[in-house]
Parts: C-alpha cells; structure tokens; sequence
C-alpha cells in the first residue's frame, strides 16, 4: 500500500475546509487549490481552466440558495483522492422552503505541490434532482417503473 505524501494528506483537508465553508467571496481562492489548467466534469459541466471552473461555482451560487458540502469521507492515496459528500441546497425557484440533498463523490488527481489537475463528480442527476422537479420529474419516476418492470 502506497503511504501518502504529508503534503497531499494536508492539501487535501484544505480542499475539504474550503468546500464545506465555501461562499461567493471565496471563488477567487480557487487559484490556491486548483492547477491554472485543472480540469472540471460533472454530469452538466466539462471544462478546464481555472476561470471557467469558478464560473460554475459562481453559477452555482447563483441559482441555488445556500448551497454547502458537508464531506462524510475521505480516501487518499498517494496523489489520488475520493471524497463522498452530500451537498444541501433549496432551489430559488421551485419550492425555494424545501431542503434538497444531493449524495455523490469527487475524484481529485493533485500535482507534486498539492493542486488540482482533475476534479471529478459522481452523483446520479436522474435520482438526485430530476426526479425533485416537476413535470420532469413524473416522467422519470415513471420511466423507473417502467424499467424494473422490463
């Protein structure tokens, strides 16, 4: 079994620190974390660059209110990192008083310094948020029927 290098166990408690108290003013921090030409993929986003990634924090911001990670597990080795979290918001629009709660998990890849090359979310878009919608969501839980009746 591979030890972790102290400066990536380190690094990555910073990330976890940060994403579990991050706000709007924080997204210029992101430069302290992640590599210039770090990439981003989620199930909505595919980007790399430091600009762009906190553009979809910005967006994130943006439509959702209080958004926040809570990290329940971390798994480093060597350079690599999965961490599971669940991430809790209200949507602005579509009942903004209900608390919606996402489950998933990210996989870093950190450089030799501890910064961000990769980043990369797991989470189920279909269970996890379309099927809190309306409209959209009636279909997709029936769609579920209709599959574990195949």
């Amino acid at each position: 079994m591979q030890d972790n290098p102290p400066d990536i166990a380190a690094a990555v408690q910073r990330l976890v620190t940060f994403f579990e108290k991050l706000q709007p003013g924080d997204l210029s921090a992101l430069g302290q974390l992640y590599a210039s030409q770090a990439s981003f993929k989620d199930p909505f986003n595919e980007v790399q660059g430091l600009a762009a990634i906190q553009h979809i924090f910005a967006d994130m911001f943006e439509v959702l209110d209080q958004p926040h990670f809570v990290v329940t597990t971390q798994l480093v080795q060597g350079h690599q990192c999965f961490l599971l979290w669940d991430f809790r918001f209200r949507f602005k629009r579509h009942q903004p008083e209900v608390w919606q709660n996402i489950r998933g998990c990210t996989h870093l890849d950190l450089d030799a310094q501890g910064l961000v090359i990769s980043h990369r979310d797991y989470w189920d878009a279909a269970e996890e948020l379309y099927e809190k919608l309306p409209v959209i969501g009636s279909l997709m839980r029936w769609l579920k029927r209709r599959a574990r009746a195949a």
